[in-house]
């Protein structure tokens, strides 16, 4: 932990306090920020930095990452954007002839396809070596037969989707090993560090405490558990926030994660009402009274619940379970909902915990099989308006580990040239950002020395959401700090 004087920074303001006007200093000390004022005395022994007047903001979190996934993803086949089953076999031939297999692919989203993918087809590509698609949402996979039996799956006709998928997920290296050691992770966290981000929460399946003896992170990594290592955890004594025995001082125990229905793409989603092409209303992953029974066990000694729920039914029935058993932490994704639903997770005092970027992917097909209830689609000013706390995070590798990305996102709700979809749910700027930095407001004395220094005001002026959005992405990070020391800089 670096001490040191921060000279000539601006802050930006993301919440209430005392509003500093024009350049400042910051007093860091054992890695918290001890003092703000106008020209600070430097105490004896502290190195002094002139940041020549940039801006200065709390370091961003990404609330949901799959880092394993993510950190593996750039040695996948990329197969998004494909528009077809037959655009992902040739895309697949192709790749088979330049090299040997077998093969792991990713990103297809198959919501707006007008045909099934199924096994046979995939073995007619490739009859010989094992392959692995997993899908953009990461809810299925299309696997051919090789792939099946190399996972221990039985035969099928079609994709492999939702808890059973995510079972077979624990065993791809009997597939294709992939490269998730630690100067591999070390190498996706500093692509993280380098955008701004001094923490995430990682909610990747199947790892444990042991894992990350190992590694060494730049920067804040809470860890999840989930039902398979609940018991494990609680053995361990292990509550949210404790540090993570054998790990960095930066590795915290993380929340037990459940997902409890599965996602848009793939149909699976427990709504309401069916959805409008007939292919039903999607279906919970466990019984409402396995989920209040997990609810209570995580709960009940110490950790946060982080509950996925996609669809509305999802999120109600989520909703009821941590009002049984006064579990608190998050709603992961709630992607449609109710002004209901909103109400009640602000009286259980539960975060929103959303990705803005799905929604870029997720309009048309949406508009398709959503149509009548659009409207209730990551309803961002509804949450707010209710008083829910919001975390913004990628849901990385689903969309890219990018918090400028999601903010951007969220402020214009268009990722191309047609007009922002919904855009009465849009948040500002201020408080997209404000989702982003782990609740700590704006820079203030007595916080962690997370800090994110920018070449660039983020809440500067324009005069529409687009060409905000636009700056959103290309915010210039000069530096970022994790208790004080810099873990990235271009200065």
């Amino acid at each position: 932990m670096a001490d040191l004087v921060l000279r000539n920074v601006q802050i930006v303001e993301l919440g209430r306090g005392p509003g500093w006007a024009g350049p400042v200093d910051l007093i860091i000390e054992q890695g918290v920020v001890r003092n703000i004022g106008h020209e600070l005395e430097r105490p004896l022994g502290l190195e002094e930095y002139d940041a020549g007047g940039r801006w200065v903001i709390p370091g961003l979190w990404d609330a949901h990452v799959h880092l394993a996934q993510w950190t593996a993803r750039g040695e996948r086949l990329d197969l998004s954007g494909s528009e077809s089953p037959e655009h992902v076999l040739t895309r697949v031939r192709h790749h088979l002839a330049e090299h040997l297999g077998p093969l792991v692919g990713y990103g297809h989203r198959l919501g707006l396809w007008q045909t099934e993918p199924t096994v046979a087809a995939l073995d007619a590509v490739a009859p010989d070596v094992p392959v692995v698609l997993i899908a953009g949402d990461a809810h299925h996979a299309w696997l051919n037969s090789r792939a099946l039996e190399r996972l221990g799956l039985p035969p099928r006709e079609g994709v492999v989707a939702e808890n059973e998928w995510y079972e077979a997920y624990t065993r791809i290296e009997a597939v294709l090993p992939p490269d998730v050691s630690p100067p591999a992770y070390r190498r996706a966290l500093d692509r993280a560090a380098a955008m701004g981000i001094t923490g995430l929460v990682d909610l990747e399946r199947g790892q444990t405490a042991a894992d990350w003896e190992v590694r060494e992170p730049p920067i804040r990594v809470r860890v999840a558990t989930y039902a398979d290592g609940l018991d494990a955890t609680i053995r361990a004594g292990l509550r949210s926030g404790d540090p993570l025995p054998g790990s960095s001082e930066l590795v915290t125990m993380g929340p037990l994660k459940i997902i409890s229905d599965g996602s848009l793409n793939t149909r699976t989603a427990w709504c309401c009402e069916e959805y409008t092409d007939g292919s039903g209303a999607g279906a919970p992953n466990q019984s409402s009274a396995d989920l209040v029974e997990l609810l209570d066990r995580g709960h009940g000694h110490g950790l946060e619940v982080a509950t996925h729920a996609i669809g509305d039914l999802a999120l109600r029935d989520a909703l009821a379970a941590y009002d049984a058993t006064g579990a608190l932490g998050s709603i992961e994704h709630a992607q449609l909902v109710t002004r209901e639903a909103v109400r009640t997770m602000a009286r259980l005092h539960l975060r929103a915990s959303v990705q803005p970027a799905h929604l870029l992917d997720d309009r048309d097909v949406t508009e398709l099989i959503w149509g009548d209830r659009a409207e209730r689609c990551f309803a961002f000013r509804w949450m707010v308006h209710a008083g829910v706390e919001l975390a913004l995070g990628s849901d990385a590798p689903v969309s890219p580990l990018d918090p400028w990305l999601a903010i951007a996102a969220a402020v214009h709700r268009s990722a191309d040239d047609r007009p922002p979809w919904h855009p009465e749910q849009a948040l500002t700027a201020r408080e997209a950002l404000a989702a982003s930095v782990d609740g700590r407001g704006s820079v203030h004395a007595g916080m962690p020395a997370d800090l994110v220094l920018l070449d660039a005001d983020p809440l500067a002026a324009h005069p529409d959401t687009a060409s905000a959005a636009r700056a959103l992405r290309s915010v210039p990070v000069a530096a970022t700090l994790v208790a004080g020391e810099t873990v990235h800089s271009t200065l």
